[in-house]
């Protein structure tokens, strides 16, 4: 998000073909511990982490910080996110190596990714600028609006189910960490799925060491000692958790003193709602497909692709409030 005064410019320079490299180009650079390869006004250059002149925090989180930087030879703004990995060398190389694989994985729903690499022990991962994320973005909705109509949800949600069923048909990747702050959005009403690259290995890692676990897993992610295998039914829980705290303005499980005990509620309550008679009966069948403790009874992307409730608000046009909200956080 923009300080006041500053001028806005969340439509990059870059651009990223549709079709994969040919099969005799390195994806990755040779030197991974300093720079990658992206692709900057149609041709394919080596960034350097010394060529990145850092402007401002965009936000930070659990895995790391993300700052809007320029290149300094175009002038060329990105978003980058710099995280801290615990894992070793040959895993950071693999890990690595994935991400710049994914740059492939680009769709008008996904975050556009234009490499990865090292900087003194950090992992960079360059992408597109966006305004800000659904967290914050939801936030501001509430307090200067007081909702966020059913239409953007619809919208916004049709954006993120239509990213999750992209990301698996045609590259097999499952996010496994859908939640608010990984999906960004902008003063033209473009919502856009982020981090899907990265989560396997920040989410794995995460449950190896059974620190840090997030309140948007599913309930057979979190009841078992044995981890069960990653399903794409256990985004849409967290997708479902994400859209009604979109909804209502707040995280749908009631604030508790600690994680543990909030992750014994997702086990052992009913899943959340919405609140009865505020929204359609659409939206309330779509939020029941997703919210399912059960992970047999639980819908997958197609189930909800096929839904009324996605497929009358699939072409909703949700600029307008967006750059509404955007233009209001500018100046807070």
């Amino acid at each position: 998000m923009n300080r006041p005064g500053k001028k806005r410019n969340a439509v990059p320079k870059f651009s990223i073909p549709d079709a994969q490299p040919p099969p005799t180009q390195d994806i990755a650079p040779a030197n991974l511990e300093s720079s990658a390869l992206i692709v900057l006004e149609g041709q394919q250059f080596t960034v350097g982490a010394d060529e990145l002149e850092t402007l401002e925090e965009l936000g930070r989180g659990a895995y790391g910080i993300v700052e809007r930087m320029r290149h300094k030879p175009t002038g060329t703004l990105m978003a980058v996110k710099r995280i801290t990995f615990t894992l070793n060398e040959n895993e950071k190389r693999t890990a690595l190596m994935e991400l710049n694989v994914s740059m492939k994985a680009s769709c008008e729903y996904t975050v556009r990714f234009y490499g990865a690499f090292f900087r003194e022990g950090d992992i960079w991962i360059c992408m597109e600028v966006m305004d800000t994320s659904l967290d914050k973005f939801y936030k501001a909705a509430f307090a200067q609006c007081g909702e966020i109509p059913e239409n953007v949800l619809g919208r916004i949600s049709f954006s993120i189910v239509t990213a999750l069923d992209y990301l698996k048909e045609r590259h097999n990747i499952m996010h496994r960490d859908v939640k608010p702050s990984n999906v960004l959005i902008n003063a033209q009403g473009a919502v856009k799925l982020c981090d899907f690259g990265i989560s396997g290995h920040m989410v794995d890692s995460v449950a190896k060491s059974n620190l840090g676990c997030k309140p948007y897993m599913p309930p057979e992610r979190i009841e078992v000692e044995v981890i069960v295998p990653y399903d794409v039914r256990s985004d849409v829980w967290s997708l479902g958790i994400t859209m009604v705290e979109l909804s209502i303005g707040r995280f749908p499980y009631p604030t508790i003193r600690n994680v543990f005990e909030q992750l014994k509620q997702v086990v052992q309550s009913e899943p959340p709602r919405l609140p009865p008679g505020k929204f359609s009966k659409e939206y309330e069948v779509f939020i029941e497909l997703c919210l399912q403790k059960n992970r047999e009874n639980r819908a997958k992307y197609r189930q909800l692709l096929d839904t009324e409730f996605l497929k009358k608000n699939k072409d909703n046009d949700i600029a307008d409030f967006a750059r509404t909200v955007i233009s209001q956080m500018d100046v807070e």
